[in-house]
């Protein structure tokens, strides 16, 4: 059977781009916490640290997801791990820089980091042991049960 996916889909299937992806978002939801800040409305100054969680929490989802649908689950798990790793850390920069506050200064937000790190790791071993569970069941040959004839007493 031809898998016929859409183009975005394969893009998506990518651990870089999913990274690179969410980290535009996160630029771009900086920027318009900042807009807004500025246009007069109240903004919390944590607000770019939620901002920068949500969207590690979203990555670690949606990474862990589409770790189903890769050919070669061992190359996924690097790249992803060091998308992991690149999001959360320019993330942080990007949070650090827009809020004017450090992590440590921001609350809870470095407990919520690590959180989201053993969560993420949790997530793809999951994921990746049922994975490999229904491949090896999928290549195994099942065959039928022998029936057994009860004993009459």
């Amino acid at each position: 059977m031809e898998n016929k996916s859409h183009p975005f889909f394969v893009k998506l299937q990518n651990p870089v781009n999913q990274g690179l992806m969410l980290l535009t978002a996160v630029l771009v939801f900086n920027i318009g916490a900042k807009a807004f800040s500025l246009s007069g409305m109240d903004v919390e100054q944590r607000f770019p640290w939620t901002i920068a969680a949500s969207f590690v929490l979203f990555f670690s989802a949606m990474n862990s997801v589409m770790s189903i649908f890769t050919k070669n689950l061992d190359s996924y798990w690097t790249r992803s791990i060091l998308s992991f790793v690149g999001l959360a850390g320019i993330s942080a920069l990007l949070a650090k820089l827009f809020s004017q506050m450090s992590m440590d200064e921001a609350g809870s937000y470095k407990w919520i980091f690590i959180v989201l790190t053993f969560g993420y790791l949790i997530f793809l071993f999951i994921l990746s042991a049922l994975r490999r569970i229904v491949d090896f069941a999928q290549r195994e040959e099942w065959n039928q049960p022998k029936l057994r004839q009860k004993r009459r007493r």
